[in-house]
């Protein structure tokens, strides 16, 4: 009888154990998810890639709105009248999604850079073709060369340092870019300005793509599906260039 009981008291009091430690194991955790309920989560940024393209509309820019639409992802166009028999095709942009931009109307450095007042009345030029084809104008730039051009310089001295300056007082920003595919050198073929292009976005979490869609930007339109296709792969959001942008500016150089 004694050899019963020892055996029964011995189960008993591993089970008794056994129950405090889960206890003492539940309060623990309970005690670990109340101190941390409240505290914030890191996340992983998110990765944004904005694409622009220059210099258009042109013969090219059919095709590049179309692989846009294809792939379901907007873009912003920063537009110029290089090409009056395209004009129209900036409220195609603007129907489809994209945002529109100003990057002069004539394209011409020596013209553009002589003076603030010759920049603005281009400015100006450029923003009433806008309006005729969106109905409204456009407070978004982009500087022929970027703010960081030195060739400017040729025809006014520190006309950018002026011009970024009295942009801004005047109602506008402007963007300049932190990536590009290469296309300014319209020579290059497809498989250069993709490898550029990715080779650029790389460690970057938000990206300011410079694009063409000019007249002899042919390669640009080719390389473009493989890009989108590429960004997406790597997790990039597309979105259009609006009042939440951050700026991405250059050093300004002249």
């Amino acid at each position: 009888l004694f050899r019963s009981n020892k055996k029964t008291f011995q189960k008993v009091l591993i089970a008794c154990v056994g129950f405090l430690i889960f206890v003492t194991f539940m309060a623990v955790i309970f005690h670990h998810f109340a101190d941390t309920k409240d505290e914030p989560v890191s996340a992983k940024p998110n990765k944004v890639v904005y694409l622009t393209f220059d210099d258009g509309p042109s013969k090219n820019t059919k095709a590049v709105l179309r692989i846009l639409k294809h792939y379901d992802v907007h873009a912003t166009f920063f537009v110029t009248g290089q090409f009056p028999e395209y004009e129209s095709l900036i409220k195609d942009e603007f129907k489809q999604g994209n945002a529109i931009g100003v990057h002069t109307y004539c394209h011409d450095y020596a013209t553009i850079y002589a003076s603030s007042e010759a920049y603005f009345k281009d400015i100006d030029k450029a923003n009433e073709m806008i309006k005729r084809q969106t109905g409204m104008t456009s407070p978004l730039l982009r500087f022929p060369g970027g703010t960081s051009n030195t060739v400017s310089r040729k025809y006014c001295d520190g006309i950018m340092s002026t011009l970024s300056k009295e942009a801004i007082e005047k109602g506008y920003q402007y963007y300049d870019w932190n990536a590009e595919n290469g296309d300014g050198n319209s020579s290059l073929d497809k498989d250069t300005l993709i490898h550029t292009a990715l080779k650029e976005v790389e460690g970057k979490d938000s990206v300011m793509m410079l694009m063409h869609d000019g007249g002899g930007n042919e390669a640009t339109v080719k390389a473009l599906p493989a890009i989108i296709k590429n960004l997406k792969k790597q997790g990039y959001e597309f979105k259009v260039i609006d009042a939440t942008t951050p700026v991405f500016h250059h050093h300004i150089a002249n």
